[in-house]
């Protein structure tokens, strides 16, 4: 037990908004289902427009719920995202601003990487440990990614059945699954699909908990590279390739698929044991996808937006997000409100009725973007921290929302640009030479909040030579 009540987090200071709390009146607490990719792009889904890979089983519920349009990860690369939804806070707040590992520096750069912490520290309250005090049934089955130590591995941060990817987790054929401890180790050979893997433990997790509320966290690997799809999906595929007037790559398509069919085991599963009308269904990703050759050919492509993954460009953050909850969310709704993934945390304690009391965490309770006025109230800020040299090429940035407006700055040269995303989507024409206040106006905002949060800034790089 941590030394805080996990009911009462500890009170932090919020620049931007405190969570409006909507209690929803209920006689069963809900099982939530949350569904995190790795690296999907915003538009890899039928749903949000690809062409080419078959989802329908994900397709199906955005026609059940409601599909957004301009949903946020909290960071551009995988590890920091991932922190936002256990927590409900900004990676620039925990310090966990890269992902795990992530160490590039340019020499030619005027700065090296911000210092900060490659791990979810102890001490934090996740979204797990608050619902199993609540009650729930907690289970995590994939990719955890939030460091190794015993000491903040899942099973001790409130799951209480974990399947967490251990050894070689890029080789979806030749992986290691930890079973509630680094004791238990399920080694594959060869045999087993990673993706289908974690399906069966996701099934096996609703089995077990279908009596009481249960939370299962269900974090695929796929579609990361390396882009290593099963045979027997790919034919249909590569038979689309040569009639499409659009490349693609086939290899991730297939992938995506796979993914899909998971998606459908456990809705099946959900109807199996009866609990599917009680139980919110999240899907989502982790950051945007990954849109230039890495260890591999390209994955797939973000356009119109630009850039991808580890960047702040809309390309980058900008995500697939669906909520399917039968009964509450009208169906085939489509919202273009934007939220970020650290609203996921107040939103699912008000859902199980566990008191977030403003300034506890940084996001907010969007609960009315699903089921009520389709608005939050004011149009608030939201904002990106990434002080580091991304493996796709990123560079030290930062970035906040505020409406239809959007201003980057870079961390090398101070450089800002501001965009209208209501009318410029590509992020293609920068106004902050014509909108000269407006352009201030959300860098004193964004520099504010860097403050509040006390964000780790890049550092002088002592090699560094002018030209």
């Amino acid at each position: 037990m941590k030394t805080e009540s996990l009911l009462s987090v500890i009170l932090i200071g919020q620049a931007v908004t405190g969570v409006t709390q909507l209690c929803y009146s209920q006689t069963k607490s809900p099982n939530i289902v949350f569904i995190l990719t790795d690296d999907m792009g915003w538009k890899d889904l039928a749903c949000y427009g690809n062409r080419f890979t078959e989802t329908p089983n994900i397709d199906a519920l955005a026609k059940n719920g409601i599909r957004f349009t301009q949903a946020y990860a909290a960071c551009p690369v995988s590890s920091p995202t991932r922190a936002s939804i256990m927590t409900g806070k900004y990676p620039a707040r925990l310090h966990l601003t890269n992902f795990i590992a992530g160490n590039r520096t340019d020499k030619a750069s005027p700065v090296l990487p911000a210092p900060w912490k490659p791990y979810l520290e102890a001490r934090e309250i996740t979204i797990a440990e608050l619902l199993k005090e609540k009650g729930y049934t907690t289970g995590l089955a994939g990719k955890w990614h939030l460091g190794g130590h015993d000491s903040i591995a899942p099973w001790n941060q409130g799951f209480d059945f974990t399947r967490m990817i251990g050894k070689n987790g890029l080789d979806y054929y030749n992986y290691s699954i930890f079973l509630d401890s680094y004791k238990n180790e399920f080694i594959d050979k060869g045999t087993e699909y990673l993706t289908d893997k974690l399906t069966d433990y996701g099934v096996e997790f609703i089995e077990r908990s279908k009596e009481k509320p249960f939370f299962l966290y269900l974090a695929y690997s796929a579609p990361h590279v390396v882009i290593v799809p099963r045979p027997d999906k790919l034919m249909k595929y590569f038979r689309k390739y040569n009639d499409a007037d659009e490349k693609f790559n086939p290899y991730y398509s297939a992938m995506v698929e796979s993914i899909d069919d998971g998606v459908g085991r456990i809705i099946e599963k959900l109807k199996e044991v009866a609990v599917l009308e009680n139980t919110l269904i999240i899907f989502t990703s982790d950051n945007g996808g990954l849109g230039l050759d890495e260890l591999g050919p390209t994955p797939t492509s973000m356009l119109p937006l630009r850039k991808w993954k580890g960047h702040v460009y809309e390309g980058g953050i900008r995500v697939p997000a669906i909520f399917s909850w039968t009964g509450k969310i009208r169906p085939g709704s489509v919202s273009d409100e934007y939220f970020s993934s650290i609203d996921y945390l107040p939103t699912l304690c008000n859902i199980a009725g566990i008191n977030v009391l403003p300034g506890n965490v940084d996001g907010i309770n969007i609960l009315p973007l699903l089921t009520t006025s389709g608005k939050t109230g004011e149009e608030r800020p939201i904002f990106w921290h990434y002080p580091h040299f991304s493996n796709q090429l990123g560079r030290p940035a930062g970035a906040v929302r505020v409406g239809d407006y959007k201003l980057v700055e870079s961390y090398e040269t101070g450089k800002v640009e501001l965009y209208d995303l209501g009318n410029d989507i590509s992020e293609s024409t920068d106004l902050s030479q014509r909108l000269i206040q407006k352009t201030q106006e959300l860098l004193n905002l964004l520099t504010a909040w860097r403050k509040n949060v006390r964000a780790q800034m890049p550092v002088p790089n002592p090699e560094y030579i002018k030209k």
